[in-house]
């Protein structure tokens, strides 16, 4: 093993080669120039790119962008920032915001890990929401699984303080881990009471595949934590 695979940092996703769709690479065409956002540019200037000021939300992983899109309709006074490694579904993305007539969304098209520590100044987020990440449902590949310490340290420093982090996921072991991971960290409140997993609000909608889940029996846990410290 080379020097380099040793220190090559363990990555939350496999790039997919799946082809986009025309619809999906017209639209990728069409609007990236208007939406798009760059890795390579550095810090985002946020007042700039949307054109005003507003509450600040960011989204990791957005995989389709319907969830995103529907949000971002709901609140067209918040300026949502949309971060997704798959190029196809970022394609789709704009083309559910040319659909739907939203205009509140930028979006970057790279490694999550590095948008965070390049292009977002610290305390500059009121949320920051994680849904449905990849569970990485093997023992032996839960080191990929994106909510880890180090992670959720990071987010922390880009949250406000009074910001929120809303992670959601439909796999029981994985949200344990998110538990534990955000119980212990520095800074970091659970807004539940009793200390576990909160209700869904109503500002995320139900995805098709969580309706479905749910009228199955399979469960979805909501967790929602502030930025105290």
């Amino acid at each position: 093993m080379s020097d380099d695979q040793k220190h090559r940092p363990i990555r939350s996703f496999v790039l997919r080669t799946g082809r986009m769709t025309p619809g999906q690479q017209r639209a990728y065409d069409q609007n990236w120039s208007r939406w798009g956002l760059a890795h390579a540019d550095g810090l985002l200037d946020y007042d700039e790119v949307f054109g005003r000021p507003g509450p600040r939300v960011l989204e990791v992983g957005f995989g389709m962008g319907q969830s995103l899109v529907s949000m971002a309709k709901a609140a067209p006074d918040v300026n949502f920032v949309g971060i997704e490694v798959h190029k196809p579904g970022v394609g789709r993305l704009l083309h559910s915001m040319v659909d739907e007539d939203v205009s509140n969304i930028r979006v970057y098209c790279h490694d999550a890990v590095e948008v965070l520590r390049d292009c977002i100044a610290d305390s500059s987020l009121d949320t920051v929401q994680i849904f449905f990440p990849d569970p990485w449902h093997k023992k032996r590949h839960h080191k990929r699984r994106l909510i880890q310490p180090a992670f959720i340290a990071a987010l922390h420093s880009k949250l406000k303080q009074g910001g929120v982090l809303h992670l959601a996921t439909d796999w029981e072991n994985y949200a344990e881990q998110m538990l534990e991971v955000l119980s212990n960290a520095q800074g970091m409140t659970n807004t539940c009471d009793d200390g576990g997993y909160a209700p869904r609000p109503a500002s995320r909608p139900l995805t098709k595949f969580e309706a479905r889940g749910e009228r199955l029996g399979h469960g979805v846990w909501d967790l929602l934590f502030v930025k105290t410290a």
